[in-house]
């Protein structure tokens, strides 16, 4: 099995933590869809981060997709998610707004980015940049109502979304979620960094290489 994408996007960064602990050994390509556009197509003509090619050669897209089918290859061994209704649609809820906040903050990076100054959309930037403080400020609520595991043995899916997607905000746009404002979720991503799972799929352009 082959991880395709960079490690500087949250979505592939997931999916490679995720399948550390959930005991699945994968390979990683780091390949960015801007800069390798053309050797990427030929691996996924939609040229998605992350893609993930199976044993057999299928490719999948889209990290929650490609984590319910890891979800599935672990089974009946360790899973991210919660067996009883009450604490998955907790886990769930606490899910939605990391991955909302890792698309808002996508949406600005590529605003920034990709846009020529002259005609970025302020309104569009305003709102886009509110969407991204609710749905921290909700995280934050939630952290400190009911903390998140965070060890290997016991950090769930919840808790491996909201770390990564805090983590790449912060690397990326520091200046418009300020740590000082969220301190539970500086303390919580300051220990699940520390993890070896994390620290073996780094934020950046560097390739997971698993240990053993």
């Amino acid at each position: 099995m082959k991880l395709v994408g960079m490690l500087d996007s949250p979505y592939v960064r997931r999916v490679a933590v995720s399948m550390q602990l959930l005991g699945l050994r994968f390979e990683h390509e780091s390949l960015s869809v801007f800069r390798t556009f053309a050797q990427f197509q030929q691996i996924n003509p939609v040229v998605k981060a992350p893609s993930f090619i199976c044993d057999d050669g299928e490719v999948l897209m889209d990290s929650t997709l490609i984590l319910e089918y890891a979800e599935a290859l672990a089974r009946p061994g360790r899973s991210l998610l919660p067996a009883s209704i009450p604490e998955l649609q907790h886990a769930l809820r606490v899910i939605g707004l990391a991955l909302a906040a890792c698309e808002k903050s996508v949406q600005i990076i590529y605003e920034r980015g990709q846009r020529p100054p002259e005609k970025m959309h302020e309104p569009w930037v305003a709102r886009v940049t509110g969407q991204l403080l609710a749905a921290y400020g909700a995280l934050e609520e939630e952290l400190v109502r009911r903390p998140l595991a965070v060890a290997s043995a016991t950090i769930d899916q919840a808790g491996v979304s909201t770390a990564v997607a805090w983590h790449f905000t912060q690397r990326m746009l520091p200046e418009l979620v300020p740590a000082a404002n969220y301190p539970a979720l500086a303390a919580f991503s300051a220990k699940a960094e520390a993890l070896p799972e994390f620290l073996a799929a780094a934020h950046g352009a560097g390739t997971y290489r698993q240990n053993g």
